[in-house]
């Protein structure tokens, strides 16, 4: 992490104390962890102050079976300061059962779309979003098609005699972390 994001971070730590983590470097991008309910003020706060003009990307990642419930899905922000030519991730836990975050869209206006593409495939909810509705699925699509949870369906493919079945009847992986399935 470079000494200029290193203060920012240091600037964002002593103005929201124990609402945002510590910041973590992980394969040379720095990132903060932020309380859901500080979200809006953290990334104004990064807007004005930093600066970070732009909301670059906003993801969203379902840990079914390798995280517990309480931090199932993880939004993740990602931000670029042009004056500062700096780099910034905010992470955002979303909890099973409880998923929503505040919106973002009236601090980085690009956070439109993309808030409106992570409900859709993930169903979370933007609280505070101008038009929060289906973006690429068809509006009257059932559920979340980017959960791990939601079923794969698919078609039988063939290869010049092959066949190829659909990601629903293939074999489960295994890993460590025990998927499918759930940590309890």
């Amino acid at each position: 992490m470079d000494e200029q994001t290193r203060k920012i971070c240091a600037a964002a730590r002593e103005r929201f104390h124990e609402r945002i983590s510590e910041p973590s470097d992980e394969l040379g991008q720095t990132s903060l962890e932020i309380e859901r309910d500080a979200l809006v003020d953290v990334a104004r706060f990064l807007r004005d102050e930093a600066p970070f003009e732009l909301l670059a990307d906003l993801s969203c990642v379902d840990f079914l079976g390798v995280r517990r419930s309480e931090r199932r899905f993880l939004v993740a922000y990602h931000l670029y300061s042009f004056v500062h030519n700096a780099r910034l991730r905010l992470r955002v836990s979303v909890p099973e059962g409880d998923e929503w975050c505040p919106s973002v869209a009236g601090v980085w206006p690009t956070a439109n779309w993309h808030e409106r593409e992570v409900f859709d495939f993930f169903g979370i909810r933007f609280e505070g979003h101008p038009d929060l509705r289906r973006i690429l699925m068809p509006d009257d699509w059932e559920g979340h098609p980017q959960r791990k949870d939601y079923p794969l369906g698919g078609t039988n493919v063939e290869y010049k005699g092959a066949m190829v079945p659909p990601p629903d009847l293939r074999r489960q992986p295994t890993t460590t972390t025990g998927y499918p399935g759930r940590i309890s």
